[in-house]
């Protein structure tokens, strides 16, 4: 079972469709399953219909999938966006500065990394080098 965590804290999954992965796409998605390899260019033509995008951390230190959401959020996708696997709640504010709704994470990195750790960074906006830089 996963976690999901949003700026008030840990929660449930509360999204009822399907994820179809990137490769199986056809008509009618509601949502899908992204890769961290995925040419975010190549996404452009598959999210018509589509309602939350999910899209893969395999590893902390991987952030290409940092670099996709943002690239969605820029080229105007306006649905759901989750970043799923191996985000840690260092990257959380990270995580909703380029346009993640929320995180998805495993029980296990829900233990070692309490929800408090995570509502810690929840004041994204206010938390950035830029306003550390102007304070």
């Amino acid at each position: 079972m996963s976690v999901i965590v949003t700026d008030t804290g840990f929660g449930a999954d509360d999204f009822a469709g399907v994820f179809v992965p990137l490769n199986e796409v056809a008509n009618d998605v509601n949502a899908l399953d992204v890769p961290s390899d995925t040419d975010p260019a190549s996404l452009a033509d598959k999210l018509s219909g589509v309602e939350m995008i999910r899209i893969d951390f395999p590893s902390f230190a991987d952030g290409r999938g940092f670099t996709i959401a943002r690239h969605l959020r820029l080229n105007g996708y306006t649905g759901r966006l989750r970043a799923r696997g191996h985000v840690i709640s260092d990257q959380y504010a990270m995580a909703r500065r380029v346009g993640f709704d929320e995180v998805e994470i495993s029980e296990d990195l829900a233990k070692r990394q309490p929800e408090s750790e995570w509502t810690f960074r929840a004041d994204w906006q206010a938390h950035d080098y830029q306003s550390r830089m102007r304070g």
